[in-house]
This record gives C-alpha cells, structure tokens and sequence, in this order.
C-alpha cells in the first residue's frame, strides 16, 4: 500500500471510531428505548398476521405471509442495538438483568434470530402446518427471553 493510501485509510479509521463514540455517548435514552419499543411492536404486527394465518382464523395469504416472514426477519435483527447501557431506565419494560446478564440476553436474541430465516421458508413453502410450526419456534424462542427479561 503506498504512503498516501495507507495514510487516507489511517485518518478514516480515526474518524470512524471518534464517530462511533461520539453517537454512542450522545446516545439519549428515550430515543434508545422508543427505537427497540418501536421495531417490536412491528415484529408483533407481523407475527399476529401470521397467526392468525396459522391458527386458521384469516385465510392463508401466500403472497402475505411472505412479507410479514420476510419484515419479522429483517427487524429481528434491528432492535438489539437500542439496548444500550444508557437505556435502563425510564418508559421501558426491560429489566435490568438485560445489562447484569448481557451474555444470557444475547444468546436468547441468536436463539430468536436463528428461527426468522426458518419461518420465511415456511412461508414461502406454502404448507399451513409448516408455518404454524416455524410461528410457534419464533413465539417460543420471543417469549423465553420476554419471560427473563421484559418486565410483566
């Protein structure tokens, strides 16, 4: 790498993380919470339109349950970062066990991240029974950490 590439990358790499810390610490904590409040409430929506496809209480929608699969994906991956340590108070549900157990709290989020690409493809699969299996793994895999982590 020649000098002024490697010191364009150097200054950027600079920049970056100062930037990073700087967002971080200007972090307020309502914003923090009415973000992840936010896309779990839309994770819901979604959720409640797919069980009700599964439970049979609104005809199945292919097309549908596709988009709502595809967006409970998608957000389940959003709202982790408005966990952040600033955020432990206030107008949240969250329990403080949330930052004293970080490591347990992430590993329930992998555990509900890893059933979402499953339940796109029992959307797109089109079998009713595959998608009330995948929705019940995903309401699973939400409450066990709603169950240790939100507060009632």
């Amino acid at each position: 790498m020649n000098r002024n590439a490697f010191a364009a990358a150097s200054a950027f790499a600079v920049v970056a993380v100062f930037s990073a810390a700087v967002v971080a610490q200007d972090m307020r904590p309502d914003r923090a919470i009415k973000y992840r409040q936010g896309i779990m409430q839309a994770q819901g929506w979604q959720m409640g339109v797919l069980s009700r496809m599964a439970k049979g209480e609104i005809p199945y929608n292919k097309d549908q349950a596709v988009r709502a699969a595809t967006f409970v994906n998608e957000l389940s991956k959003m709202s982790w970062e408005g966990f952040v340590p600033v955020s432990d108070s206030g107008n949240t549900k969250a329990r403080p066990d949330v930052w004293k157990d970080k490591a347990k709290f992430d590993r329930l989020a992998q555990e509900m991240q890893s059933e979402t690409p499953k339940l796109v493809a029992a959307a797109n699969s089109g079998d009713v029974a595959q998608l009330r299996a995948a929705v019940g793994a995903v309401g699973k895999a939400c409450n066990n950490c709603h169950d240790d982590f939100q507060k009632q």
